[in-house]
This record gives C-alpha cells, structure tokens and sequence, in this order.
C-alpha cells in the first residue's frame, strides 16, 4: 500500500488499530518528534512518548502529550507507574518501538544492554521491533565505537532509518542529521507492514530523469523539453517498495522524492558517469530524455550576432547510457528503457529493445498534449514477449504499476 506523504490523512482503517512507543532522546532534533507524533497520529496510529530527561531540554512533556494525546512517561522509578511494572507494559504494549532522536548514549545503552533509566530499560524488557532515527554530530556518528554499537544492533535485527547529510546545529557538516519526519515516517510504515509491503528491500535501484543540457556557450545549452515528473514518480514508487534509489536528475525543478538520493547533472557524459558510479545495482530505469548529440566544442564565451551570420555548430554523438548499462559486466538484473516518440511508437520502441539489448522499453507518444512536461502518460510495455498498453493515467500510477511490475519481475 501506498501512503502520499503530503496529504496522509483520514482514515487509514489498516492502521487505526496500530500503536507506537516513542522514545525520544536527547538534543536539538527532538523537536523533530513531534512533528513525526503528528504524522502519526494523523495516519490514525497511536502514539506513546516516553521522553528521556535529557529530551526534556529540548521538547516538553505537554508538548508530546497534547499532540500524541497520550500520557508522557518519563521515570523509571514512578511509584503509580511502576507500581503496576510500568516499563514492563510500556515496552510490550506497541506494535513498534521507535527511538527519535536516537542519541550516540542511547545507541551505546541498548546495544550493551543498559537498564538505568526507563528508555533504556525499556528497550531491554522489550519483545517488539526497534526502529532507531540516529541524530548527533558527524564526529560521534563516524566515532569507531558507534560504528561497532550500530553493526551490532542491525546484526542484532534492530532496524535503522538515517541519519542524512547536511549541516548540524553545531556549524559542521555531514552524516548524524535526524532523519526528515516523513522519512522516519515511511519507514514506520514498513515495519509496521512487514515484508511484504516491501517487495523491494535490499534491492538497489538507478533511476535517470530529466533533460540533459549540453552547453553550446556559457548561456546557452541544447536540451530538451522533459519535465522529469515520470523519472521521479518511479523513482518514489521504487522507493516506497523498498528499494535503494538512485536518481540521476538532468536540470528540473522538481523535489526530490523522500528517501530517495538524488544526483544532480546537467550532461549525458556526467549522467552516464553518475549511473555508473552508482553501480552495483538490481534495477536500472533509464526515463531520461538524453540528448543524443552534443556540440564538438563549446565556446569559452558568449557567442555574438555578426555580420557573417549564424555560426556553424558541429555536433558528435553522445554515449549510450542505456546500451552501455545494458551491455556493462556489472549489468543490473533487469534494465529498462524508455522510448518517447512522435510516431509509429511502437515500432519504434520494438527497434530500440533489440538494438540496446534491455529487457523492457516503456514507449510513449508525446505527439499526445499534455504528455511531455504534464501530469498525464499512457504508455506501452514493449518487451521480447509482446506489447502490453496502459491506458492514459496519472504519472504517479504509471509509476506504481511499473514498480510492481519490476517487484513481480525480480522475484
């Protein structure tokens, strides 16, 4: 099942009857939990915080309370509480126990198996999945000790989400960012799902998107008119099975899918480079509207009117990026290509699966209006079996069916 992050809302029945214990840790991305309580409990899960006294620096108990709609737990010793073996009850009355921010202590407590407060007991006493949101500074996180502490957690089946890239709250920049709420919450969603939600865990996947703008001047390109909207779209169905994406996005404005890592190019030569590097991979979806040729040279400066006239642009050939990952030693298992034409499409399109020796080509006419640069696409699934044509849908649904589609093809 598919859940739109921006408008998660009413009425997920499957989920009502779901509950999280969340456990927040100490430092400035705790305020992050309550964005994330409030995903939650819009998707109609319920949520119990247990918030640590160093979270409590940073987020309030009446805070947590007034948007989980629950009861904020934060001692180990409370004798109502305990009384009744509270960390006990707390630590198995969840579907799922997530810690957000989940601190450098934190992560050294559990995986020691440390029992001296209620976050860390609670993680002992607990028979449920453990989700962990790592968040502190890039030195702690790259720290050798916490290296060691998280291998051994993942190899003790505890499940991990972030930390990203970027720049702290403390000036530096690098790995230990919390992890954005959507992101987190995705990946509640998965645990909550199982395995078979997420047909595409482990796998890796390549995606391309977009024009490429090979540079004639310094202000002038030759390029396309791709929107890169399909390319996306594929690469947040990939995503949202599982898998690992890679997106390789030619100049668009279009935002980068959640939980999705995107790389920024503008020429063929750097896109093929880019998917290259991201190799290995199981899946590759070539979308991109590459260019297929490029100018000889580019002038080193604007080029200007002049009484000889228009100037002569010698154009060479660009690489194949789909015959080239197509035939490369380090084939993914399944590469597909797409095709956009203006006529005899699939005739077309059954040329282009033979020549460049992939296993689908997913053709489409954009003579259509409305197909290149909207939200729109009927496409036709050309393969060595036949063609299978798809009535005109939204994007995002092409996009979801081909991702079921690649699920179903690697097994």
């Amino acid at each position: 099942m598919a859940y739109d992050r921006t408008t998660i809302a009413e009425g997920h029945e499957a989920l009502s009857d779901k509950r999280i214990l969340l456990i927040v840790g100490g430092g400035i991305a705790a305020y992050k939990a309550l964005e994330l309580t409030r995903l939650l409990r819009k998707a109609g899960i319920g949520v119990r915080p247990i918030l640590t006294r160093a979270g409590e620096q940073f987020v309030t108990p009446l805070s947590l309370a007034a948007i989980s709609e629950d009861k904020v737990y934060s001692e180990l010793f409370s004798l109502t509480d305990e009384a009744e073996m509270g960390h006990i009850e707390l630590s198995r009355s969840a579907d799922l126990v997530v810690v957000a921010p989940a601190t450098a202590d934190l992560i050294a407590k559990a995986v020691h198996g440390h029992a001296n407060d209620l976050a860390s007991t609670t993680l002992l006493a607990t028979d449920k999945p453990v989700l962990m949101a790592p968040a502190m500074n890039v030195r702690m996180w790259e720290h050798p000790a916490t290296r060691r502490n998280v291998a051994q957690l993942k190899a003790d089946g505890v499940l991990f989400v972030g930390p990203d890239e970027g720049a702290m709250a403390c000036g530096e920049y690098g790995f230990g960012r919390l992890a954005e709420p959507p992101v987190i919450f995705e990946a509640i969603l998965a645990a909550l799902e199982g395995p078979a939600a997420r047909p595409l865990a482990g796998k890796r996947a390549i995606v391309t998107a977009g024009p490429t703008a090979e540079p004639i001047d310094p202000v002038r390109v030759l390029t396309n008119r791709s929107s890169g909207k399909q390319g996306f779209a594929i690469a947040q169905a990939l995503a949202e099975l599982g898998a690992e994406v890679t997106l390789v996005a030619g100049p668009v404005a279009v935002p980068t899918p959640v939980g999705v890592k995107r790389v920024d190019i503008e020429t063929a030569r750097e896109m093929l480079s880019a998917c290259e590097a991201a190799l290995p991979a199981d899946i590759a979806v070539c979308v991109a509207a590459v260019s297929d040729w490029r100018p000889e040279s580019a002038a080193g400066t604007k080029m200007k009117k002049g009484a000889a006239g228009p100037p002569t642009i010698s154009l060479v050939e660009n690489p194949d990026i789909l015959a080239t990952l197509s035939k490369s030693p380090r084939r993914p298992a399944l590469v597909v290509g797409f095709a956009a034409e203006t006529n005899d499409v699939e005739a077309y399109a059954k040329a282009k699966l033979a020549k460049k020796g992939c296993d689908w080509i997913v053709a489409n006419d954009v003579s259509v209006a409305g197909t290149m640069g909207g939200d729109d696409n009927a496409v036709s699934i050309v393969t060595t079996d036949g063609v299978e044509r798809w009535d005109r849908t939204a994007k995002s649904e092409v996009a979801r069916k081909l991702a079921e589609r690649m699920a179903q093809a690697l097994g």
